[in-house]
């Protein structure tokens, strides 16, 4: 029940767009013909099932592709596709090789770009097909659609990927050469419940059972036993073992990323993300890179990019404990990608396009915390955006809320450094943030960040109460000196807005594991008490930090179980049991001058 409402509300995103209520919208209302279990063949014959929606009337019509691996016949997943048929589409919900009613050996990325061709290629031959085919949908389903892209199928012609990512190694299975463990584990276990089912249902017959005597004996199934525990996870979910084994950025994942393959994708693309969302470094890098390096002009000058509030934290006016008013939720959700589609497949001239019509737009837009509206931009990272180093400060004592961190625009000089000591048996709890997909456990979004600051293991660094409001919009970064006692630890860092109250709002944060300070795909251990010069990426955000408020950082060790613990041994991360304590310091001084950066939109700035 919790992953299908995660999944409605991962497509409910779609919903935050364009301030644009006078957005022109093709009026049709078209009944609609369902056509349920339609297959359709694979280059390797492995056969795939799909349901389709399509306006009954004459005539042929652009077709709007979903390849889910969540379930084709799911409310979330039918009632946008009947809503999106009224106006005048073909909508085709399939389910991915080896899901729900699809054949085939589910594997998590690996068919999805040949299957994905295919089944465009398939869509766009369809009686009532115009030979026009755009997808949609979020998160895995996001990640079918630029797999598909990719490969470049002669007849897709847009795609609208929603909160998913841009490399399968960093930024959804690790993040900075952590392992995303929540989210991981959780995914694993939502993936492999279907997989059981089929398991059962493969070794189901009760005609096997019906001459066994005494009748007590009857077995309800035919398999000798399932497999439970690890011997579970080995059987059901392969892939998981096989994501542990590659802890680098190695052949296995540059096979299926997409970063390496921008300079393949030939279409259009709306990007949606969300602040709090898992996958948001992947939004903005999809959207940054095809720009760059699309493979034709339409696809170069045709990305556009919406940053709303929420993603996988969440949707609606309340995410986590924070309250953001009308504007996270003043638009209905399918009606983006229907003014999508209309502008790329229909020439309506809504507030996607960018020229030619009275209500051309700027290419991205994004929902400003703090100010809690959305503003529009010439592109991301808005340009106007100045770069500001908030160096640290101590002298000495800076661990929790009690202590002396300080943060300024001014360098520091001479300074007492700042050490803790990070025990792998008491990590840092995570609290809020960009979570996926347990909210009955660990409740995502901004929390309040108070009672991690108040451990000795945690450092904090604050300005004074601001004297005027400031915006940062756009990537944040800490530079940071640090060394530690241990071959290898992990470096952490939060950025949060504090309120006059108190109150500790988490805006976004970032690990680095230290053997892969310089590369993800060749890892070095580090000397220990070795000051090393790294660079931790906290992604981005878009805050108002408003009067009297304070710009905090926090700087530890963990964020678990959000990520998987350093063990400091050098060992495998994946099969070791082993860890050690260390200690770790962080350098500010005149040599050393580590620095929060980031990006501020100087006021009364560019118009907006």
């Amino acid at each position: 029940m919790f992953q299908r409402k995660i999944l409605h509300a991962i497509f409910m995103i779609c919903a935050v767009v364009l301030s644009a209520p006078h957005c022109v919208r093709a009026q049709q209302s078209h009944a609609v013909i369902t056509q349920n279990g339609i297959p359709m063949k694979t280059r390797d014959g492995v056969t795939l099932y799909s349901d389709i929606y399509r306006p009954r009337a004459d005539g042929i019509f652009p077709v709007i592709l979903m390849r889910t691996p969540y379930d084709k016949s799911v409310s979330w997943a039918v009632a946008p596709a009947y809503q999106i048929a009224t106006h005048g589409y073909v909508v085709i919900v399939q389910d991915v090789r080896g899901r729900h009613t699809s054949e085939g050996e589910w594997y998590p990325f690996r068919h999805e770009s040949d299957d994905g061709y295919d089944a465009v290629e398939w869509a766009a031959a369809l009686p009532s097909s115009n030979g026009k085919v755009g997808m949609m949908g979020g998160s895995y389903v996001g990640a079918t659609q630029m797999l598909s892209a990719i490969a470049h199928p002669p007849h897709l012609a847009g795609i609208c990927p929603v909160v998913t990512a841009s490399n399968y190694h960093d930024g959804w299975t690790y993040q900075g050469g952590a392992l995303e463990q929540w989210f991981d584990q959780n995914w694993t276990t939502q993936l492999a419940t279907n997989t059981l089912w089929r398991l059962i249902a493969k070794n189901t017959d009760a005609l096997l059972g019906a001459p066994i005597l005494p009748l007590t004996h009857y077995p309800a199934f035919n398999y000798a036993s399932l497999p439970a525990g690890d011997a579970a996870t080995a059987q059901l979910a392969p892939y998981y073992l096989d994501w542990l084994a590659h802890p680098d950025y190695d052949a296995y994942w540059k096979q299926w990323s997409i970063e390496e393959h921008y300079s393949d994708i030939r279409v259009p693309a709306l990007h949606i993300g969300g602040w709090y969302d898992i996958f948001l470094a992947g939004t903005v890098k999809n959207y940054m890179g095809i720009k760059a390096h699309g493979a034709t002009d339409a696809a170069r000058n045709g990305q556009r990019l919406l940053v709303q509030i929420g993603g996988h934290a969440g949707f609606g006016r309340r995410i986590g404990d924070v309250e953001f008013g009308d504007e996270a939720v003043k638009f209905p959700s399918t009606e983006v990608l229907i003014d999508w589609y209309d502008y790329l497949f229909k020439g309506v001239q809504n507030e996607f396009a960018t020229e030619g019509s009275a209500t051309a737009g700027k290419p991205v837009r994004i929902f400003v915390m703090g100010e809690n509206t959305y503003h529009q931009e010439s592109d991301w990272p808005p340009p106007e955006a100045e770069l500001t180093r908030y160096f640290l400060h101590s002298g000495g004592s800076a661990n929790s809320l009690r202590g002396d961190g300080g943060l300024s625009l001014t360098a520091p000089k001479k300074e007492t450094r700042d050490k803790f000591t990070y025990d792998p048996a008491n990590p840092v709890p995570t609290i809020g943030g960009s979570l996926c997909c347990d909210a009955g456990h660990y409740e995502p979004g901004p929390r309040d960040q108070r009672a991690s600051e108040n451990r000795n293991d945690v450092l904090v660094y604050s300005t004074k109460p601001l004297a005027e409001d400031m915006e940062v919009t756009g990537p944040v970064t800490l530079e940071l000196w640090g060394r530690s006692s241990a071959v290898d630890t992990d470096f952490t860092a939060k950025l949060v807005d504090v309120s006059p109250g108190g109150f500790a709002m988490n805006l976004t944060d970032g690990i680095l594991r230290m053997r892969y300070r310089d590369s993800q795909e060749k890892p070095e251990l580090m000397n220990p008490d070795q000051v090393y010069k790294i660079s931790v990426d906290l992604w981005a955000t878009s805050n108002v930090f408003k009067k009297g408020h304070i710009l905090r950082l926090e700087v530890s060790s963990s964020n678990f179980p959000r990520f998987d613990r350093s063990l400091n041994t050098g060992a495998d991360q994946a099969t070791s049991r082993e860890f050690v304590s260390a200690t770790n310091t962080i350098l500010h001084d005149t040599e050393h001058p580590s620095a929060l950066v980031v990006p501020v939109i100087p006021a009364g700035g560019a118009a907006r």
